[in-house]
């Protein structure tokens, strides 16, 4: 409590001292190095070869050279490209831009876009957010005399290309303290290398640079948090048609607009153009000083963006449809020849976050396939694909999401060796499926005026989250179903309190409660406004039963069983009593129908149910000795668990079974 105090002495409210508090934060100082937005930016020259590279595209503009920008097709490429094009001709120079197409060229630099830059007269192609692996493009430029200056922030392979120079943060031998930046905010420091003035460049692209970084999922810390902060407040003002009129057609209101609104309303818009093969869309919104042709373009941005969820959601509930039964697998790989190449990264996002593991999603045309990927968990993919890489055609990306080019029969050999990485990866006694709870808090202290206090966390983001709290012990009044049925309103209660509460895109069944449950609530705070009433509101992020006893997600012992290795201490920890198996058993009974729960939330509803102290790997063992005996079917499909008991079949010699038998053996030897 000494970091609460002081932090309230220093003027902040106790519900933001207490998360500052929660989150290492232990005085004023810190807490301004952790939240200020006012830091001064450093020198891009600190960059390696940022000399070289303002100096050739300097040099390009005296010669009245023509330059390409060249692009990638999502928001932090889309908004780079912009950046450096709009500041390049608003300086004088011959510039034009270039984002190659998702389906026909794929990914970064290629030689079909090469050879038509060439064709066009263009003597200087600088990259924006790509390049960093295109080692042979690089060659291909050299023999055609075209010089190339890339700039990117992906992670390097062992050889960079043969530039005129090569501008990224994550380079060897780059001493730039912030390795974090975007690809808008690498071209940001370009432009600003050859204006000479940060502050100049900040004003006029501020609202770029902040929808390129926060789209990108950079740490909002540092440099990045200037930037977000300062595009925040230019997007609230924008002059900028193409922008306004995107907000104004998503319903995206100016006054409000925060980390939250570009990633969830501005940037699925944007990248449609670039996933629906339409980038010239989303450039020219940047691009327009004319607001008629800006409220076009936005309005087909959003009819872009609906056909884009309409194709995502077809291709989930393929992908859903070919997932293997059984034992989860430790990441997910599947391959189809329908899947729109432009959708597919996004439903492995999806996917990975639901399923708890890495996911690659495979485009088939022919013999090849082209894959995205997303990361769960710290899963390191570029990391992976490199080590994978004689499986490959090509590859590339980051630690979170990467891309890559794979033959069609290697694709098997690909999906063994992955899992056997994010099998090696993930450790047995650590829950894959954590969420970090910055403190829990009794009810007196959700009220709006504390909820108000936390803007000064703002911008929220990777790197400075919005603040997540938990309350235990709350009873579930009432469940109202809205939004189409797709989301639950809630109705808590706390002694004298009581709660409202939104949890999205859940229902009683997928969130195993119903009235009457006493459950503990991880949640974000916010203020509902409706007709000009503000009342505080719980967004819930997961619930779980309460539970009097200690309810342990501890499965390293059970591994071991099923992994032949049991050690007798091991087996002493995992064997259940005649106690816990009669318990387990009961509740089992006690619900009607069948049963299908994640583990983890079925093992805690027992606990709750008998008081008594149950881990997640003694519940799995129980289940299993039931199944040997045949009073039981269990089935795993990823994080859910489907029970039916066997009717006919209560009485059964436990000792018969495999699993009881194995824990036996272990434990005498």
């Amino acid at each position: 409590m000494g970091a609460v105090n002081a932090l309230v002495q220093s003027g902040y409210a106790p519900l933001t001292a207490m998360i500052l508090s929660a989150r290492g934060i232990e005085d004023a100082r810190q807490a301004h190095a952790y939240l200020g937005c006012d830091a001064p930016l450093d020198d891009p020259f600190l960059m390696k070869d940022m000399d070289l590279a303002a100096g050739r595209v300097g040099l390009a503009m005296t010669r009245g050279e023509k330059i390409a920008v060249f692009g990638d097709y999502d928001v932090d490429g889309i908004t780079a490209t912009c950046l450096l094009t709009d500041f390049l001709r608003r300086h004088g120079a011959n510039c034009v831009w270039y984002i190659p197409g998702r389906l026909e060229e794929g990914y970064g630099l290629n030689p079909i876009a090469i050879r038509q830059l060439h064709a066009d007269g263009v003597k200087l192609i600088v990259t924006v957010d790509c390049g960093i692996t295109a080692v042979e493009e690089a060659r291909l430029c050299a023999s055609l005399g075209i010089d190339l200056v890339i700039t990117d922030h992906h992670e390097c392979k062992d050889t960079l290309p043969a530039a005129a120079a090569v501008v990224d943060p994550h380079r060897p031998g780059c001493g730039y303290p912030h390795r974090n930046l975007s690809g808008v905010g690498v071209a940001f420091k370009l432009a600003a290398a050859l204006c000479g003035s940060q502050e100049d460049v900040l004003t006029a692209y501020s609202d770029m640079v902040c929808l390129g970084t926060v789209a990108d999922v950079m740490p909002l810390q540092g440099e990045n948090r200037v930037f977000v902060s300062r595009g925040l407040d230019a997007l609230r003002h924008t002059n900028r048609p193409g922008i306004a009129a995107l907000m104004r057609e998503s319903g995206c209101a100016p006054d409000t607009v925060n980390s939250s609104s570009i990633g969830f309303i501005l940037a699925p818009r944007i990248n449609a153009a670039g996933r629906m093969g339409k980038i010239e869309l989303a450039v020219e919104l940047f691009l327009t000083d004319d607001p008629e042709r800006a409220g076009q373009l936005a309005r087909a941005l959003c009819e872009l963006n609906r056909q884009r969820q309409a194709v995502e959601s077809e291709i989930y509930q393929q992908a859903i449809s070919m997932l293997p039964q059984g034992k989860p697998p430790e990441a997910i790989v599947l391959a189809d020849e329908t899947w729109h190449q432009g959708v597919v990264g996004i439903v492995a996002s999806r996917i990975a976050e639901e399923y708890c593991c890495p996911t690659f999603l495979i485009c088939l045309d022919g013999e090849r396939g082209k894959a995205s990927s997303r990361s769960f968990g710290g899963f390191n993919l570029f990391s992976s694909l490199t080590t994978l890489s004689p499986l490959l055609e090509s590859y590339g990306g980051h630690e979170l999401a990467a891309g890559f080019t794979i033959s069609k029969n290697q694709i098997p050999e690909f999906r063994n060796q992955i899992c056997r990485l994010a099998g090696a990866y993930y450790r047995d006694d650590v829950p894959r499926t954590v969420l970090d709870i910055d403190c829990a808090i009794p009810p007196e202290m959700l009220t709006l005026k504390g909820i108000d206090s936390l803007s000064i966390l703002e911008p929220c983001g990777n790197g400075c989250p919005k603040p997540v709290l938990m309350m235990k012990k709350l009873a579930v009044e009432r469940i109202t179903m809205v939004g189409g049925g797709r989301h639950m309103r809630l109705r808590l209660r706390c002694g004298q309190y009581g709660l409202n509460a939104i949890y999205f895109s859940a229902t009683p069944e997928t969130a195993s409660i119903q009235a009457g449950d006493l459950v503990d609530v991880a949640f974000t705070p916010q203020i509902n406004e409706y007709r000009g009433e503000r009342s505080v509101q719980m967004n819930i992020l997961d619930i779980r039963p309460n539970c009097a006893a200690e309810c342990s997600p501890e499965v390293s012992a059970y591994r071991a069983l099923l992994e032949h290795r049991l050690t007798a201490a091991l087996a002493t920890a995992l064997l259940p009593n005649r106690a816990m198996l009669a318990t387990v058993w009961r509740y089992l009974a006690s619900v009607p129908g069948s049963i299908q729960e994640s583990p983890m939330c079925l093992c805690r509803k027992i606990v709750r149910w008998s008081g008594a102290p149950l881990s997640l790997g003694q519940l799995m063992t129980c289940l299993d000795i039931f199944s040997d005996v045949g009073l039981m079917k269990v089935q795993r499909l990823h994080k859910y668990i489907t029970i039916r008991l066997t009717p006919g079949t209560e009485k059964a010699d436990l000792n018969r079974s495999q699993t009881m038998q194995a824990l036996l053996r272990a434990k005498e030897s």
